[in-house]
């Protein structure tokens, strides 16, 4: 049950997200689950070994080159997700930013629940 939890509250993060910023777009909430599951998917088997592809950089960056590898997974799930669109890599890098804040934000207002 937490886990549907999760998904429908990034969900709701994913559509608020791009309503707000003009370079994303969602067609509707369904659409947004969509894009959930598919990060969550390519969070879990694409972005682990994009980590250790591009170690050297990453490392060169201090760990910034990472902002651009989640921008990356975001213009990935643009491509398999006909109703999301994300417009360039700097509105994939904002909105990656921006959604994991949410997240985080919204993972924390669960654990106080609990408690």
């Amino acid at each position: 049950m937490n886990i549907i939890l999760r998904l429908l509250l990034n969900a709701v993060a994913v559509f608020f997200l791009a309503n707000i910023l003009n370079g994303v777009s969602v067609d509707g909430y369904i659409s947004a689950i969509i894009v959930v599951l598919v990060l969550s998917i390519l969070n879990l088997l694409v972005k682990p070994l994009l980590i250790i592809l591009t170690l050297p950089v990453t490392i060169l960056t201090l760990g910034l080159f990472l902002l651009v590898l989640n921008g990356l997974i975001i213009l990935l799930a643009d491509k398999f997700i006909d109703g999301f669109s994300v417009d360039s890599i700097w509105w994939a890098i904002l909105f990656s930013i921006l959604l994991s804040m949410l997240q985080s934000l919204l993972q924390s207002f669960l654990k106080k629940d609990k408690k």
